[in-house]
């Protein structure tokens, strides 16, 4: 069988996902450098983006040619946030409006609360893990973060490629089977939502990152947990006139995209596990099911054969 490059490379970088483990988030130094190993180059390639078979927004589905990229091995977390505050005294808008919408697990419902932050993004009393994703920030919020990190939010192409991991057409980040050997590999709502969650995954909200198997290209979490912000303004009509090389989203728009669903999507609710699932949301409120990961360009320097390559 003669395989074409595009398949070469996507069959490598599966191989080095499965022998390289996610990596345990750095809580104790600033955000490192993007060249370095939490951040996963992307080689680029032609992929089938969205799909026929998801909600009407999702269609149709429609080749897309990416140049590479590097983008974040898991989401940022609580941890690297809080250096970038630190760094710089930033204050998010859920601070500065003083309260943010709640999943309340217990009440099944979304509830306003005050004294919530991406520091007690589950209650005024609320501690996260400082190894989670950091949430309850906004599109606005993170795209701070990554200014100050040197990188920029993926767009809706660039983060949808990365979740597929090489498999054009999957379903799923792992493949076409919702639980592979029976068993959860991502943390969404396993039960009925919103009154029964049975915690096969072992989590009832946010997961540490890293938790769980990485997709292809190594990358850890593309699936549940929190959705993801990209950079792209939502157009629910614009995969039928994305331009088809490195798209990067309507003109403007009422909010921007998020990819990936989170810990409250489940089988009979929200199904945003599915890689071609798309929402949006405001771009100045944050949610504790929200966060993002960091991407940027590749550079001609990075893409030719080093020894010194991380």
């Amino acid at each position: 069988m003669k395989w074409g490059k595009n398949t070469q490379t996507s069959l490598l970088l599966a191989f080095l996902a499965l022998v390289t483990p996610c990596p345990a988030a750095k809580t104790g130094k600033a955000p490192p450098p993007p060249t370095q190993p939490d951040m996963v180059l992307i080689p680029g390639g032609t992929f089938r983006m969205g799909s026929d078979h998801g909600q009407e927004f999702e269609k149709p589905v429609h080749k897309v040619t990416l140049k590479p990229y590097w983008i974040g091995r898991h989401e940022i977390t609580v941890a690297e946030y809080r250096k970038f505050v630190e760094a710089t005294g930033y204050m998010t808008q859920t601070e500065k409006a003083g309260s943010s919408k709640v999943f309340d697990v217990k009440k099944g419902d979304w509830v306003v609360m005050k004294g919530v932050s991406w520091r007690h993004p589950d209650g005024p009393k609320s501690q996260p893990a400082v190894d989670e994703p950091v949430s309850q920030v906004s599109w606005n919020d993170a795209t701070a973060y990554t200014q100050w990190a040197g990188a920029r939010l993926p767009t809706e192409a660039e983060w949808e490629f990365a979740s597929r991991g090489g498999l054009d057409g999957a379903e799923y980040a792992w493949g076409n089977d919702l639980r592979p050997g029976g068993k959860p590999v991502a943390n969404w709502w396993q039960g009925h939502f919103p009154d029964t969650n049975t915690l096969e995954d072992g989590y009832l909200r946010r997961a540490p990152v890293g938790k769980f198997p990485p997709n292809g290209y190594g990358l850890c979490d593309m699936t549940g947990n929190v959705w993801e912000w990209c950079s792209d303004w939502y157009g629910a009509d614009y995969y039928a006139h994305s331009p088809r090389a490195n798209p990067t989203g309507p003109p403007s728009g009422e909010g921007h995209v998020l990819k990936g669903g989170s810990f409250l999507c489940s089988e009979n609710f929200c199904t945003g596990f599915r890689v071609s699932s798309r929402r949006m949301h405001v771009p100045d409120t944050g949610l504790n099911n929200m966060g993002f990961r960091i991407a940027r360009d590749a550079t001609d320097g990075e893409l030719r054969p080093s020894k010194a390559r991380p």
